[in-house]
């Protein structure tokens, strides 16, 4: 999966603090623990909250009162009651039995993603759980210890129960972590190696650190963060393409975006414009009002497309902010003593933002695909030559990546389809409705590292198309591209293999550096 451009806090690695607020943690600091490796410690008001809910269910166990998840079995066991002297025996139970994923291991960022919002929850003090349960948590995290765990085994209801359950065993000292070079190590040696005891769980502890949305809720903060680069990129990509098509600037004019006041599309087309003015390619057409009357969809269209993209993004964001802010588990211990159940595991409301969003980046991307047939197609080009090879005939130029690009857009329409309407009902019905925001959240990931490759094949396409337009000049940013993808694109010439030219534009789609560079020429992009 791409990683763009950290933040300010991720560069940091700065101490973070999780602490007792509406707001604990932000998606900012999620990113610094998850790919920057900040370091994490509670707050003396963390472990006080908790201390006084772990105290509301000892209680309970004094009084022997039948609560689900403290005397009681579990889901569709939830009217079995346990006898006082089996309580640690059945969260331990618990914890085993659930561990039941399949399937490549998870990226280690998303795991670490998913500890820490678990940490986040359990700090809040709803969870009745002790504070040295946060804490190894905590210390996982602090060591580089990253839990094995699956990608198959959570619907996504009652929280994302197997993936927390694999988190949980390491705990225990019993399942497996990944070392740095993806190798699976037995738990018990990793905790032994950085001077770590394994835990005793207690009554209502194995549940509590199961039952949450964390590993959804990690998945979507990192595609958020990921989404909002590439949608910028796109706008660098579109406006690229058009110059190099000898495209128009003026449907890109704020006037006829306030005409329809969609913020995103504003935001776009404000992105473009910036981004095509200064260039002899532009000024050589800009005056010739029979040039170009009216650009094809793909190019006069692009801020509709990426704008309502990044409208369907900031609805995603309002999602998972205020999931941030909630507290996930079943049952909550409240101030007052009680401890009921909720339905707050249920990942519907992650699980349809996933969805929206996966829908709007597949959409970007085919966009771009159709910019980069436009580019090669000898018949639409505006005198480019077939498939941007200066030797058409022996070579073949970048027909290929075309086909590569289509394939992508392809597989992104399939990963489209939303997963949140497919519920299977589990736990001898009990659990008869399920959201699936775990697999919504996975394959919103593989369509945005699937948008890192078409936004690529379209950069190499749109530089290798200005590289020939000379000896005009193109724009700040189109020189710039130039200049940051020769090295390994080349000049205009003879076939080359075109797998790594690729996998480098990937690098400087995906990265910090080429938007940078042009932010500096052009000023800030939204």
């Amino acid at each position: 999966m791409m990683n763009s451009a950290p933040s300010a806090a991720q560069r940091s690695g700065k101490l973070l603090v999780v602490s007792v607020t509406p707001s604990p943690v932000t998606p900012a600091e999620v990113l610094a623990v998850a790919r920057d490796d900040a370091r994490v410690e509670l707050t003396e008001e963390a472990i006080a909250a908790m201390a006084a809910s772990r105290s509301i269910v000892d209680s309970i166990e004094a009084e022997e009162r039948p609560v689900y998840g403290v005397s009681t079995g579990f889901g569709a066991l939830a009217s079995t009651f346990v006898e006082p002297e089996r309580r640690a025996e059945l969260q331990h139970a618990l914890i085993r039995s659930h561990a039941a994923g399949v399937g490549a291991p998870m990226p280690r960022e998303v795991v670490r993603a998913m500890m820490l919002l678990r940490v986040r929850s359990l700090a809040m003090g709803r969870s009745g759980v002790r504070p040295l349960v946060a804490q190894a948590l905590v210390d996982l995290l602090n060591h580089d210890i990253t839990p094995w765990v699956p990608e198959h085994g959570s619907l996504g209801a009652s929280g994302d129960l197997a993936p927390l359950a694999h988190c949980a065993l390491v705990l225990l000292g019993e399942g497996w972590v990944l070392d740095r070079d993806g190798a699976r190590v037995p738990a018990a040696q990793a905790l032994r190696d950085n001077g770590l005891e394994p835990i005793e769980l207690a009554a209502k502890e194995g549940l509590a650190l199961i039952n949450g949305t964390d590993g959804m809720l990690g998945m979507l903060l990192l595609a958020l963060a990921d989404a909002r680069h590439l949608f910028t990129m796109a706008d660098v990509t579109a406006a690229l393409s058009v110059e190099a098509m000898l495209g128009s600037d003026r449907p890109f004019l704020p006037e006829l975006h306030a005409l329809r006041p969609h913020p995103g599309q504003a935001a776009s087309a404000a992105n473009l414009h910036a981004l095509l003015q200064r260039s002899s390619i532009m000024d050589s057409h800009r005056d010739d009002m029979t040039h170009a009357v009216q650009d094809a969809y793909s190019l006069r269209c692009a801020p509709q497309v990426a704008g309502a993209a990044r409208d369907t993004l900031e609805f995603a964001t309002t999602v998972a902010e205020r999931e941030l802010r909630s507290i996930v588990d079943n049952p909550v211990v409240l101030p007052d003593g009680r401890v009921l159940s909720t339905g707050n595991f249920h990942g519907a409301p992650l699980g349809f933002a996933a969805d929206f969003l996966a829908i709007a980046a597949a959409e970007v991307g085919a966009i771009s695909e159709r910019r980069v047939d436009r580019l090669l197609d000898v018949h639409r080009s505006r005198d480019l030559p077939a498939f941007l090879t200066p030797d058409p005939g022996v070579n073949s130029g970048l027909m290929i990546a075309q086909y590569t690009a289509a394939g992508i857009v392809a597989e992104n329409r399939r990963l489209a389809g939303p997963a949140s309407v497919d519920s299977v009902p589990t736990s001898g019905m009990q659990e008869d409705h399920v959201s699936m925001g775990w697999a919504a959240t996975v394959k919103l990931r593989r369509v945005l590292d699937n948008l890192t490759s078409l936004l690529a094949v379209e950069l190499v396409c749109a530089v290798r198309a200005l590289q020939l337009r000379a000896p005009l000049v193109p724009s700040p940013a189109g020189r710039i591209a130039i200049e940051m993808l020769t090295p390994y694109l080349g000049d205009p010439g003879p076939d080359r293999f075109l797998a790594p030219i690729l996998e480098a534009a990937r690098t400087l789609v995906a990265g910090p550096g080429l938007l940078a560079r042009i932010e500096d020429a052009v000023g800030p992009l939204a």
